[in-house]
């Protein structure tokens, strides 16, 4: 039951563009005990069913920009490979450190950010 709760939340967490790892990767590893590289395993491909979804739906609404799109997926398919390849190697506390970093980072971030221009 736990599972498909996390599961739930990471699905909401995507579908508003959150980051469903951002809950996900956490919590399989503090509740289901599993380790950090298997997480991280685990919720990229669980991400893709969820991003389809997302994808299709943010198409329909017209919020894609497809020529911004290709670039930035272009870029990011470089990125994943080499950085899977470098979590592969990094031991999985270190790992963990660095992803908890991260996310208090862009908590940061995102609270004390400027909002973007035109928006009230």
């Amino acid at each position: 039951m736990l599972l498909y709760l996390i599961g739930f939340f990471m699905g909401i967490l995507s579908g508003l563009a959150l980051g469903g790892g951002t809950l996900l990767v956490p919590a399989l590893v503090i509740f289901m005990g599993i380790p950090q590289h298997t997480a991280q395993g685990i919720c990229l491909a669980s991400f893709i069913p969820t991003a389809l979804v997302a994808v299709i739906t943010h198409l329909k609404q017209k919020n894609v920009k497809i020529k911004l799109t290709l670039y930035l997926t272009a870029g990011a398919l470089v990125g994943a490979f080499f950085g899977s390849n470098l979590a592969n190697h990094v031991d999985a506390a270190l790992l963990r450190k660095i992803f908890g970093i991260f996310l208090i980072l862009m908590g940061i971030y995102e609270f004390f950010g400027k909002p973007p221009k035109g928006n009230s």
